[in-house]
């Protein structure tokens, strides 16, 4: 049992002004794992004066300065890997082996792009007659989820550092302990006060609290759709930047003559990553009619390895959902689907069998599922995957920009050529063309209700500063 009954605020470790507490949840056992303090707007407010009143000195600091202690916090990630993989897998499900590679490895790599970055940004660079500079962008408000807790954190935290911000976090309630151990860290290393500060608490409550903040200059959220508008709303009263990484209902081209033995699985694997809990996850696959008999079957063939079962057993491949809130939404849109007469090919809506406790749901493949289905145009969050077959190319592109959402896509083709030419033509952020990998550096994020702005590298970096001319100082 993990107690948490502090904030981070200023420096130090402090109580919240409020008596409430948030039970940390273990999403196999069901059991209480940990608690955490339930703060306030007075503690936002604390947070944000704090972060303000530091904000003159950090940004004054030397690049150089900055990217040591980014070094710093990277260094001690790594050496407490085990504790941190072990404490995200127990709350959000995430198979062991993979939290350590997933879950704690991109956020070591966040911390180690963004003290390589900081030296790059052309800080100051003339332009005719004038001089561009850039600054950092003031007090940032990061809101980070659940799914990836700490690699959300980090992909917010260390950019924003690196720029000369100052931050006040507030991590997803529902797995919120990895962030402690960040504040640890950063509180070991001896960053200034005020510089990092944690407070803990509902979206409605503590979320809201910082995007309204008047001594709040930026709001960087990662979330679902429905809560990026209130954010943005809320910021627009003081005219705040705004960086929103949001919901995603991506899909997966697959051409006539791609190597399905490689797609289809690969696509299966791009679906089902942390249990289908990942916003950018390949949830629509998008196949040729012609052979849909051969996806189908090699799909369900794929699906079916994915065993359910405890985080920490080498056998499992997929974990349980975070909550009996998100298992419960998850199973019910599996009965919307079949009640919407698509085809279930494996999976559905019962528990896995020898799985009652845990909020597990079967790696479910549904087929024949047309574009205005529910399955096919809201973001599900689960291990689910629809195939939807189409007739000809230029149907199958109609298909996947036919969406609110475009934060991610892929294309599968014979012909490298071809499927870059596919993927050009799809709306969303970032394309992976033939299997190509996740690039740390590459800028995430979306279009349309996918989001605002861009996550990582640096394009990443970008978003946490200002741009000013200074007139008569250039050449």
């Amino acid at each position: 049992m993990e107690v948490r009954d502090k904030l981070y605020i200023d420096g130090a470790w402090a109580p919240s002004s409020g008596t409430g507490t948030l039970e940390v949840v273990n999403s196999t056992t069901e059991e209480v794992m940990g608690t955490v303090p339930e703060g306030t707007p007075e503690d936002v407010d604390r947070a944000v004066r704090a972060a303000a009143a530091a904000f003159p000195a950090w940004s004054a600091t030397s690049v150089d300065e900055r990217a040591k202690a980014l070094s710093r916090i990277q260094e001690s990630l790594v050496a407490r890997t085990p504790e941190l993989a072990t404490l995200i897998a127990q709350e959000v499900g995430m198979p062991h082996t993979l939290s350590s590679l997933v879950q704690v490895g991109l956020p070591v790599m966040s911390f180690a792009n963004a003290a390589q970055l900081a030296g790059q940004v052309k800080w100051e660079e003339p332009l005719g007659t004038s001089l561009i500079v850039r600054e950092p962008v003031g007090v940032v408000g990061a809101i980070t989820p659940w799914n990836y807790p700490l690699h959300q954190v980090a992909a917010k935290v260390a950019p924003a550092l690196a720029a000369g911000c100052t931050v006040v976090l507030k991590p997803s309630e529902v797995a919120p302990l990895s962030a402690f151990v960040l504040a640890e860290i950063v509180d070991e290393i001896g960053l200034p006060a005020g510089v990092f500060n944690l407070v803990t608490g509902t979206g409605p409550v503590v979320g809201e609290a910082i995007a309204s903040h008047r001594l709040v200059d930026m709001v960087s959220f990662t979330g679902s759709t429905r809560a990026g508008k209130r954010v943005m709303a809320l910021a627009a009263d003081g005219v705040k930047r705004v960086a929103l990484e949001l919901g995603g209902k991506s899909a997966n081209v697959i051409i006539e003559d791609a190597d399905l033995d490689k797609a289809v699985p690969a696509g299966v694997a791009a679906c089902y990553i942390n249990s289908g809990q990942t916003c950018s996850a390949l949830t629509r696959m998008i196949v040729p009619r012609a052979r849909l008999a051969e996806v189908e079957r090699l799909a369900v063939e794929s699906a079916e390895t994915y065993t359910p079962g405890d985080p920490f057993d080498a056998a499992t491949r997929l974990g349980p959902l975070v909550s009996a809130v998100q298992r419960d939404r998850v199973r019910g849109y599996i009965a919307k689907g079949l009640d919407e007469g698509a085809k279930l090919l494996t999976g559905g809506a019962e528990a896995p069998e020898g799985l009652e406790k845990g909020y597990f749901v079967r790696p479910t493949v549904f087929s024949e599922v047309t574009n205005d289905m529910t399955i096919a145009r809201e973001e599900i969050f689960g291990p689910v995957l629809s195939i939807l077959p189409y007739d000809s190319e230029e149907e199958a592109i109609a298909m996947a920009n036919d969406s609110d959402y475009g934060l991610a896509g892929a294309v599968w083709a014979g012909d490298k050529a071809h499927a870059e030419a596919v993927a050009r033509r799809l709306r969303a952020g970032q394309v992976d063309v033939n299997g190509g990998g996740f690039n740390p550096m590459a800028p995430f994020g979306g279009y349309k209700q996918s989001g605002i702005g861009r996550e990582l590298g640096p394009f990443g970096l970008e978003e946490f500063l200002e741009v000013k001319s200074i007139q008569g100082a250039g050449a």
